[in-house]
C-alpha cells in the first residue's frame, strides 16, 4: 500500500505532518526520502522550508536531540531506548540523547481536577484536607501535585497528561510504518532494528502510562528493602490509585545532585555515594528487580544519609536464567577466560555461529587482558561496557534488552557518584556481589537443584525422542516433508531493478513524446507560433520538463 494511503487510513497523516516538518527542519528530511516516505506536501514543503542558519552549525547529534525534544515524550522515549544501545549508536550521540530533557509545562490545575474526579469517582474535597492547585513537577507524561489526607498524611498525587496515551498511539502507528520502511528500503538501518526498537518502546511507553504497574513495581521495592534502614521507599495509597492517577507517601528530602544543600544539612557525600552503589548492586545480583532510570532527579537524601528513589516507572527484570547467563559472563570475566566468554555467548544466542568465533576469541581475550592489567581501583565501569560494546557491534551481536538496561543503570549511577565522590570506584562495590553470586552458583543446594532438573529434561528428552522419530518418518513416507527457501539481501538488488525499470520507462515515454511531437511541429493543424505547430512545440516542452527532471532525479541518487 503506498505511504500515503497507509497514513491516511490510520488518520495520523496530520500528526506526520508535523514530524516530516520538525526532521526537515534539522536537516534530516533524507531519511523520508530515502525510506520512501516523501509525500506531495513533504517534497513541497521542502522546497520552501528553510533551515535556520543557528541549526546547521550544530552537530548532527545535537540536532537529533533538539529534534527529538521538540516532537514530545514518544520520541523522547525513542531517544531514551536508543541511549541504551551504545553499540548500535555512536559515542557522541549516546552523549547527546543521555541530557534528553522531559520537561514540559504543567497543564491546568482544571484538567488535571476533572481526571482525579472522574478516576477516584469522588471531589477532590472529600478526598483530601489540602490539595496544591500548583504542580511540584510536570513531564510529558504526568505531573505531581502535593496533597494532605484527611488524616493528616502528605502525600504525592501523580496525574498522567490528559489526552497523552492518544498522542502516544498515533506516534507508535507512524513508528511502526516508518521502521517497516527503513527496513525495506534503507538496508543498512537493518543492523538498528528498527522494528524490535519500536517493539521495546511500545513495551515501555505502556508500562509507564500504566501507574497501577508502577505501584506495583514500588510495593515491590518496599518489600525487597522492608529490612533495610538505609533506604526509604514511599508507601502507595491503592484506595487513591488508578492506571490514570497514583498517590503515594510525600517524601521530605535533599536533591543528591544538590551538593551545597547536602553539605548545609551535615549529609556526607561519600557514604551516600557508597550506599547508593549498594544499592544498585542489591537490587541486580540479589533480587534481579532494580530501578533502571537512577539519574540525580529520581533520588532523594533523607537525614542520616538516607536514600530515597523516587519514579518507578521504568524498571528491569532479570529472570534466573539471565542472572546465571549473567554470572557466567562475569565469571568468565574475572577469570580472564576468553573461551567460556564466547560459549557463554553462544549459549545465550548473543552471537551467531556464522561469525568468526576465533577472531571473536581473540578479540575478547585482548579485551580480558587490558581490564586485567588495569588496577581494580581505576577501572571505570562505562569504558569497560564501550569495550564490551565495540565488540558487540563489530559481531554484529544481539544484546537482550534486560543487559541494556542494566548496564545503563550502572553506568548512570557510577557517574552520579564519582560527582559526590570524585575517587569512588563502582568495580570495588560489584567485585563482591560478583564473588557470591558465582558462589551461590556453585553452593551445594543449587548443584542438586541443577542435577536434578537436569536429569529430569534427559527423561522428558527420553520420552519425547521417540514419538518425534516416528513423527518425522512418517510425513517423510506421505512425501509432506518440505524444505523452505529464504533469499537474504535481494531486497536492495529488486529495489534498484525497480528503480531501473521506472527510469527506463520514463525514457522511453520521453522519446516517444519527442518523436510525437516532431512528427507533430510541421503538419498544418491548430494555431502556430512561428510557423511551427503549438501542440508539436507543447510537446517539446513537456519532455524537457521530463526529461530534467529524470537527470536531477539520476544526479542526485548519485548513481550516473
Amino acid at each position: 500500500m503506498p505511504f500515503g494511503k497507509r497514513f491516511q487510513r490510520l488518520r495520523h497523516f496530520g500528526r506526520f505532518r508535523q514530524i516530516s516538518a520538525v526532521l526537515i527542519k534539522y536537516g534530516f528530511g533524507e531519511f523520508l526520502d530515502r525510506a520512501g516516505a516523501a509525500t506531495l506536501y513533504y517534497r513541497i514543503r521542502r522546497l520552501f522550508l528553510r533551515k535556520e542558519p543557528e541549526i546547521t552549525r550544530l552537530n548532527y547529534a545535537h540536532r537529533i536531540r533538539l529534534a527529538l525534544e521538540e516532537l514530545g515524550p514518544t520520541f523522547i522515549k525513542l531517544g531514551q531506548v536508543l541511549s541504551t544501545r551504545p553499540f548500535l549508536i555512536p559515542p557522541d550521540l549516546v552523549f547527546e540523547l543521555s541530557k534528553l530533557q522531559d520537561q514540559v509545562a504543567p497543564f491546568p490545575f482544571q484538567e488535571a481536577q476533572q481526571i482525579l474526579e472522574r478516576e477516584l469517582g469522588q471531589p477532590i474535597s472529600e478526598l483530601f484536607s489540602e490539595f496544591s492547585q500548583k504542580a511540584i513537577a510536570s513531564a510529558s507524561l504526568a505531573q505531581v501535585h502535593k496533597a494532605r489526607l484527611k488524616d493528616g498524611s502528605e502525600v504525592a498525587v501523580k496525574v498522567q497528561r490528559p489526552g497523552i496515551k492518544r498522542i502516544i498511539d498515533a506516534d507508535m502507528q507512524i513508528l511502526r510504518v516508518l521502521a517497516d520502511l527503513a527496513v525495506r528500503h534503507i538496508p543498512e538501518s537493518r543492523q538498528y532494528d528498527p522494528q524490535g526498537l519500536v517493539d521495546e518502546l511500545a513495551k515501555t511507553t505502556r508500562q509507564e502510562l500504566d501507574f497501577v504497574n508502577e505501584g506495583q513495581n514500588i510495593e515491590i521495592f518496599r518489600s525487597n528493602f522492608a529490612d533495610c534502614p538505609e533506604v526509604v521507599i514511599p508507601k502507595v495509597y491503592w484506595e487513591l490509585t488508578t492506571p490514570l492517577v497514583l498517590t503515594t507517601q510525600f517524601i521530605h528530602g535533599t536533591k543528591v545532585s544538590d551538593s551545597a544543600a547536602l553539605k548545609l544539612k551535615g549529609l556526607n557525600p561519600r557514604v551516600i555515594a557508597q550506599r547508593g552503589a549498594e544499592l544498585v548492586c542489591k537490587q541486580i545480583f540479589d533480587f534481579g528487580f532494580f530501578h533502571a532510570d537512577p539519574h540525580p532527579g529520581n533520588i532523594l537524601i533523607l537525614d542520616g544519609n538516607v536514600i530515597a528513589p523516587l519514579d518507578f516507572g521504568m524498571v528491569g527484570t532479570l529472570t534466573e536464567s539471565q542472572l546465571e547467563e549473567f554470572s557466567d559472563i562475569l565469571e568468565a570475566f574475572v577469570a580472564g577466560d576468553a573461551k567460556k566468554v564466547v560459549r557463554v555467548l553462544l549459549e545465550s544466542e548473543i552471537v551467531d555461529e556464522k561469525v568468526n568465533l576465533r577472531r571473536l576469541e581473540i578479540d575478547v581475550s585482548a579485551m580480558l587482558q587490558k581490564i586485567k592489567r588495569q588496577p581494580l581501583g581505576r577501572l571505570n565501569m562505562k569504558d569497560l561496557f564501550w569495550e564490551s560494546f565495540e565488540i558487540f557491534k563489530r559481531y554484529d551481536m544481539k544484546a537482550k534488552s534486560e543487559l541494556m538496561l542494566l548496564s545503563k543503570a550502572m553506568v548512570t549511577y557510577e557517574e552520579l557518584a564519582r560527582s559526590l565522590d570524585p575517587e569512588f570506584q563502582m568495580a570495588e562495590v560489584v567485585k563482591p556481589y560478583v564473588s557470591k553470586l558465582i558462589k551461590r552458583k556453585f553452593a551445594p543446594g543449587q548443584f542438586i537443584k541443577d542435577t536434578v532438573s537436569g536429569i529430569s529434561d534427559l527423561r522428558k528428552l527420553a520420552s519425547d525422542l521417540p514419538f518425534e522419530v516416528k513423527r518425522i518418518l512418517q510425513k517423510s513416507r506421505k512425501g509432506e516433508m518440505s524444505v523452505e527457501l529464504r533469499h537474504r539481501d535481494l531486497d536492495k538488488l529488486i529495489l534498484e531493478l525497480d528503480r531501473s525499470s521506472n527510469r527506463l520507462s520514463f525514457a522511453m515515454i520521453i522519446a516517444a513524446i519527442i518523436v510525437g511531437s516532431s512528427l507533430i511541429i510541421k503538419l498544418e493543424i491548430g494555431y502556430k507560433v512561428f510557423g511551427f505547430s503549438v501542440l508539436g512545440l507543447l510537446g517539446f516542452l513537456f519532455a524537457g520538463i521530463l526529461g530534467v527532471g529524470l537527470v536531477i532525479a539520476i544526479l542526485r541518487s548519485g548513481r550516473l
